[in-house]
């Protein structure tokens, strides 16, 4: 097609002079991290796509890779479980805001037992997952289920190979119930399991081994076990309760709970509510506060605007708890400090 030098001159000139006014377009953007909510992140890239046109990627990378990958400026934002402290924010320059919230689930694979039929209490749990009780029929785990025929069987621990905003709120919950844990295996995105343990890869790994393993026990988030059909333990909640993990009981975790903090992350486990499930937790992106790219600050800030205010429906469908309607109001305003 021909066109003109004098046309080509306008177009060339008017999109030299709307890069010089500031203007913002539409990019895409990438992000990278936690694997908790990678199935949420997608589900909402794709309803993005089909609604604006702009693309957003997503790895499922593990926590402590996504606050790597965000520090080192090679994605637009970070996926992460373990939020970080507000004086971490401070040096980095990062805005950090929860965008989904979920539990992280005690799963096990006990031949004849399915989901809700073997109860612990947060001291047992401990103990089972920093290696001290070996076998299901342990006398501590007979005292909390009686009259139910515990087999003869090894407990393998399986636990996350990688770093893992996962594994930081299971094993904080843990290390709040047993200074024995704290003191064996510790608290945080790493730590050192006990020799009867097996690790895998993401939140999907740590499944697939309870799944192969007769006899196994781990930890994944609530999304998805359901995902894979797994069964639970039924846990000891701080008001007494047994409780198997669903959206209401991390809902009722989360209730009251005061969003108002530098980073915008509060303590969800062992709440008190009566229902509550005790290992609740929220999970968070973080993104420069004053990025390099203007095109791409504003993907991020346009993308989880439009999620959170259209994807509720779809968190929900997926296993997660969506934001209340006040704290979206409050992510929208700290986020407006993306520049």
């Amino acid at each position: 097609m021909f066109v003109s030098k004098r046309l080509f001159f306008k177009v060339t000139s008017f999109a030299a002079a709307l890069a010089a006014s500031g203007a913002v377009l539409a990019a895409d953007i990438t992000g990278a991290g936690a694997t908790f909510p990678y199935a949420v992140y997608t589900k909402w890239a794709e309803a993005y796509k089909a609604a604006t046109g702009n693309q957003v990627n997503y790895q499922g990378i593990g926590s402590s890779g996504g606050i790597k990958q965000i520090k080192a400026k090679t994605v637009d934002f970070g996926g992460t479980d373990a939020p970080l402290k507000e004086e971490e924010l401070d040096a980095a320059g990062l805005v950090q805001v929860p965008t989904v919230m979920g539990g992280v689930t005690i799963v096990m694979n006990v031949p004849g037992f399915s989901s809700g039929q073997i109860k612990l209490d947060g001291a047992t749990a401990a103990d089972v997952f920093r290696g001290a009780i070996r076998k299901w029929n342990d006398p501590a785990i007979a005292k909390l289920n009686p009259g139910a025929k515990l087999p003869d069987l090894a407990v393998t621990v399986a636990h996350r190979s990688d770093g893992s905003g996962t594994t930081f709120a299971f094993t904080n919950y843990l290390a709040k119930q047993s200074m024995s844990f704290k003191r064996d295996v510790g608290a945080g995105t790493t730590v050192n399991w006990p020799v009867n343990g097996v690790g895998g890869k993401g939140n999907p790994g740590v499944a697939a081994n309870v799944q192969k393993i007769a006899g196994a026990v781990g930890y994944v988030d609530i999304a998805d076990a359901m995902k894979n059909k797994m069964d639970f333990v039924a846990l000891k909640n701080k008001a007494g309760n047994y409780i198997v993990p669903n959206q209401d009981a991390v809902e009722a975790a989360a209730a009251g709970a005061n969003f108002k903090v530098k980073g915008m992350a509060p303590d969800l486990l062992d709440q008190t509510h009566k229902d509550a499930w005790p290992i609740t937790s929220a999970t968070y992106i973080l993104v420069y506060e004053k990025g390099s790219d203007a095109a791409k600050q504003k993907g991020v800030v346009d993308f989880f605007t439009w999620s959170l205010n259209n994807g509720g429906k779809m968190a929900e469908d997926l296993g997660f708890v969506k934001l209340p309607p006040s704290v979206v109001k409050m992510v929208e305003a700290e986020m407006k400090n993306i520049k």
